[in-house]
């Protein structure tokens, strides 16, 4: 399992989840060009030391991300999805993809994941943050697939 975060706008939200991925021992990939650079201070704070204990990989561009997950099954959380992530069935090679805090992400890579997922909300909600989001739904992904470290 590992979580991709597409060309993220919001040093905070980027330095929650790489705090989350090295506590939950999942590799994250950081796909350019970010909306800040990755010395941000704010990514520091957010991060703290924990940053240290992350296996992360920076990719220059969305292709150059996706020849990297060769054989790997691309699981986009999306707004725009119509499988809620609770009945998505999780495989444990998954790489769980968050878009722009600020866009999402474009068509062209909606149309090359292998899947997407939403989580339901309350009518009339736009989204949640992303960070938010991406922990909830890579909760239930480590929950199926008995991912969670011992």
């Amino acid at each position: 399992m590992r979580l991709a975060l597409f060309e993220p706008d919001i040093p905070q939200n980027t330095g929650t989840l790489m705090r989350l991925c090295a506590c939950m021992n999942v590799p994250m990939d950081i796909i350019e060009p970010c909306g800040f650079i990755l010395s941000d201070k704010n990514l520091q704070r957010a991060g703290m030391d924990y940053i240290n204990h992350l296996d992360m990989t920076k990719h220059l561009n969305w292709e150059a991300f996706k020849a990297m997950q060769a054989g790997k099954r691309l699981v986009l959380m999306s707004t725009k999805a119509s499988e809620p992530f609770l009945d998505f069935e999780f495989k444990a090679g998954d790489v769980l993809i968050a878009g722009r805090e600020s866009a999402g992400v474009p068509e062209h890579v909606h149309q090359q994941c292998d899947a997407r997922v939403f989580i339901p909300m309350q009518s009339g909600m736009r989204s949640l943050n992303v960070a938010l989001a991406s922990a909830i739904v890579l909760g239930e992904a480590l929950r199926q697939t008995k991912g969670y470290p011992s």
